[in-house]
């Protein structure tokens, strides 16, 4: 076990037991020197994202990771005071006359975060928004691909928390496993099923409790009514957004049948509209050469087995030295290909096509809960039947993606694709212990109910029990 690792944990641990409870004051001090750092060192940051990809998208960087960071902060300062206020629960009057119950959040202690590469500023900073409001310390672990970014942070964060309240740390070549085996009083991890299960089995030697942000394959459907240049928009967007490279991202496409040239008609019109040159900055590269290699595997594992892939992108040849990954959509797929197996992570787009709903809601429940589940239809009969015949972690009517952006909304997964939720208000409660608290009024009512069970006592209780038929 690294020692910077033990020795912060013991740190944070000293001074959680030193101040259990912050206050209302600490909190917001806390979320606004939180929103400060990513403010004040905002360019060396998307900076830092830059060469760790090799080339990121600036405008992706500033417009999915910083701005959603600083607005989740503000939110949550914003907010805080309403959070953190007791809540008062209903008693039967009958059973505790003048006692009284309430909740109240506490923190949890010290949190350890695994940070993922691909939207690394956001997936530090959504989850210590939650961690700082709720009261809690947190040590984060970026991404072995997230190096420079690490080490940045690791630089400027002791000038604005001190480290038993904030530390980061880089991999440093594989120390993930030793990270999430720390005694922490809750761990928050983001990353693939395998890993996630790892973490999980980890945690369980301590019996931490875990929230896993996991992937999949998030599956997308548009109804017989909907415009396929809107779908096309929409979907391409995010299929080209970060390469592809987002754990909420369409993974495969269900069209109806004798809509799918279409479809790729409008979408090789978006594509060369939006991007007449690949290579010029606007498009993000794929992370590493392994995974590089894994998407170009997958394309011609799908190729040889049948499938036929046609290429969206009709520019300036796309620079394969920078790992720059042009979308591609794939057709005549089926479940002996790699691309129908494994969560894409890429710029690669399935197509399936079916004749019924039925058909749509029957290959969605034969597998793996998703992440996320796209419907674009009009027909609101159309998309309550998709909603209630389906589960995913998230939902999005006529949009992709969109949903794991906001705030007020609640993101996280459910079986495969991960457990527990974070975000705005859920955030703050998962990084809390809702703690619950009874207190007897002046009077107690149980005193009518001691042994011996005879007379009175009998009658009353069978009086409630008559009430409660």
């Amino acid at each position: 076990m690294p020692a910077e690792f033990t020795e912060c944990h013991a740190r944070q641990v000293a001074a959680y037991k030193k101040n259990r409870n912050p206050g209302y004051e600490e909190r917001v001090a806390d979320l606004r020197s939180l929103h400060r750092l990513v403010v004040d060192n905002h360019d060396a940051l998307v900076d830092a994202v830059n060469k760790d990809f090799g080339c990121r998208c600036t405008f992706e960087t500033k417009f999915a990771e910083t701005l959603m960071a600083q607005d989740a902060a503000l939110d949550a300062i914003k907010q805080l005071k309403k959070w953190m206020k007791p809540q008062k629960r209903h008693l039967d009057p009958t059973q505790f006359p003048l006692a009284s119950a309430w909740t109240f959040p506490q923190p949890v202690g010290v949190v350890g975060v695994v940070v993922p590469w691909n939207f690394p500023i956001a997936m530090a900073f959504q989850p210590l928004i939650g961690i700082l409001a709720a009261g809690n310390r947190a040590m984060v672990k970026m991404s072995e691909n997230s190096n420079h970014l690490a080490l940045l942070l690791k630089q400027i964060s002791p000038k604005y928390f001190p480290e038993d309240k904030l530390a980061f740390f880089e991999d440093g070549g594989g120390r993930g496993p030793q990270f999430t085996a720390l005694p922490f009083d809750h761990i928050f991890f983001t990353g693939s099923p395998a890993t996630g299960k790892a973490v999980m089995a980890n945690a369980a030697k301590n019996l931490t409790p875990v929230t896993l942000e996991l992937g999949g394959k998030s599956p997308c459907v548009v109804g017989p009514d909907y415009s396929m240049r809107t779908a096309a928009e929409r979907i391409i967007w995010a299929k080209m957004l970060n390469a592809g490279q987002i754990c909420t991202n369409v993974d495969y496409l269900l069209l109806p049948e004798g809509k799918v040239d279409e479809f790729v008609l409008e979408a090789e019109k978006i594509v060369n509209k939006r991007f007449r040159d690949i290579n010029n900055g606007d498009y993000t590269a794929i992370i590493d050469q392994r995974s590089w290699e894994r998407l170009q595997a997958t394309a011609a594992d799908a190729a040889t087995k049948g499938a036929r892939l046609v290429d969206l992108y009709t520019g300036p040849v796309a620079d394969a030295a920078r790992r720059i990954m042009p979308p591609r959509i794939v057709f005549n797929v089926d479940d002996g290909m790699d691309i129908m197996q494994r969560e894409i992570f890429g710029p690669l787009l399935p197509i399936i096509t079916y004749k019924t709903r039925e058909e749509v809601v029957e290959y969605i429940g034969d597998r793996p809960r998703p992440l996320a589940f796209y419907v674009f239809s009009n027909d609101e009969d159309l998309q309550a039947y998709y909603l209630n015949n389906t589960i995913s972690g998230g939902v999005g009517l006529n949009e992709s993606v969109v949903q794991a952006g906001i705030h007020s909304l609640p993101f996280g997964g459910t079986g495969n694709s991960g457990m527990g939720h974070y975000h705005g208000y859920e955030g703050f409660i998962t990084f809390s212990k809702l703690r619950p608290v009874f207190k007897q009024g002046s009077w107690r009512a149980l005193n009518l109910f001691l042994p011996p069970y005879k007379g009175l006592s009998n009658w009353i209780l069978n009086l409630m029990l008559r009430m409660k038929r």
